[in-house]
This record gives structure tokens, sequence and C-alpha cells, in this order.
């Protein structure tokens, strides 16, 4: 089994288990323990974006617990928010490449899981809850607000407009293989923060099918 390095970042009420080197494999729970638990479970829905990638993937790793971070408001409302020590190292040629091509992975899979599913998604026990469209237009706004952060800038586009998306998309690839001069995030930060996100969704679709 491959050992993987993890951070847990940990708020009073939450905590989030972060997969180092594996951007957007992060899971969050009530305890440390119950996160690294729903991290190891989504493996195999990782491992889809990991083929995706051309990446060797295990669906049974173990891990390793390098870092543990003090969560802030952010983590409490239900995202990662600290960064690891990690998170600031380089990021260059073949691991710049690979982790590239996993974030591209991650908006393959949420394009396929948003084309595939059902309009209407499972709501809330007291109705609350996005359908699927809201759902894609949060997902892409959110990816205009972090872009700035490596000084690229993005169109506004619509939930179908894939010539716009996918236009958005590349850009941020090109800059990030390119090199980006002093963004605001580390480059493995925000790779990690944008996979993230988009799995996120992808995976909230994919489980609220009604």
């Amino acid at each position: 089994m491959a050992k993987v390095s993890i951070v847990l970042e940990e708020g009073r009420t939450r905590v989030f288990a972060r997969a180092l080197g594996w951007p957007g494999w992060c899971r969050s729970a009530k305890t440390a323990d119950l996160a690294i638990d729903a991290l190891f479970e989504y493996a195999p829905r990782y491992a889809i974006v990991a083929e995706l990638a051309n990446q060797r993937f295990s669906v049974e790793p173990t891990f390793d617990v390098v870092e543990r971070l003090p969560g802030d408001a952010t983590t409490e409302y239900g995202a990662p928010s600290a960064r690891a020590t990690a998170d600031s190292a380089p990021l260059r040629g073949e691991e710049l490449e690979r982790q590239v091509r996993l974030l591209e992975a991650s908006w393959a899979v949420f394009d396929e899981v948003a084309a595939t599913s059902t309009e209407t998604l499972r709501k809330g026990p007291r109705g609350g809850g996005r359908d699927r469209t809201k759902v894609v237009l949060h997902v892409l706004e959110a990816e205009r607000g972090y872009v700035p952060k490596i000084g690229v800038r993005t169109k506004k586009s619509e939930a179908d407009d894939s010539l716009t998306i996918s236009a958005n998309r590349a850009a941020v690839s090109d800059a990030l293989r390119s090199g980006v001069a002093d963004p605001k995030w580390p480059l493995r930060y925000w790779i990690d923060r944008s996979a993230w996100h988009v799995l996120d969704h992808a995976w909230e679709i994919e489980d609220k099918q009604t």
C-alpha cells in the first residue's frame, strides 16, 4: 500500500484531512479520525482524477500525518484554509506539470458529472441546497475569484458557455506552466485549493442525484 503524507487542519467543530501532492483530495469531518476515515473512503473517487491525469494511485493508501494546523473561521464554515509548510515549497518542472494535469483532470471530472446530472438535486431536511446549474455557476464564479491570486483575469461565463469556460481554464493552465511571478498564494496551495473546490462540488452533485 502507498503511504501518503497528509495535513490536518483542526478547527473547533470541523477538521480537514488533506493529502499533500494530490490536489483536491481533501475531506472533512467532526474529528481528526473521522476526517482521515473520510479521506480514505474517497480514495476510489479520487482515483478517477488520477487516472485521467495518467498518475499511478492506490485506492488503499496508508496515511502519515506530517503536520497539524489550527483551523479558523473558514475551516468552521466548511472550506480548508490553513497553509501547510509544504505548500510554500517551490513548484516547477515535472512536479508542476503533474499537479497542473491533476487540476485539469479535476475540471474534467466536474464537467462530466455536471453534464450527466439531473438538474434537480436532493435538498436538505429543511429544503436548503442548490440545483445543478446553480452549483455549476457557483464553481465558475469561485474560479474567477481564485485566479487573480496567480495574476490571471478570466471572463464571466454562463453554466453552458463551454467555449468561455475552456478559454478561461486554458489561460490558467498556461499561466501555471509558464511560471507565475510572485503569486499571492503559493502555487501548491492555489492548485490544491482550486481542485478541492471543484471536486467537492462534483462529488456533491453525484451524491445529491434525485
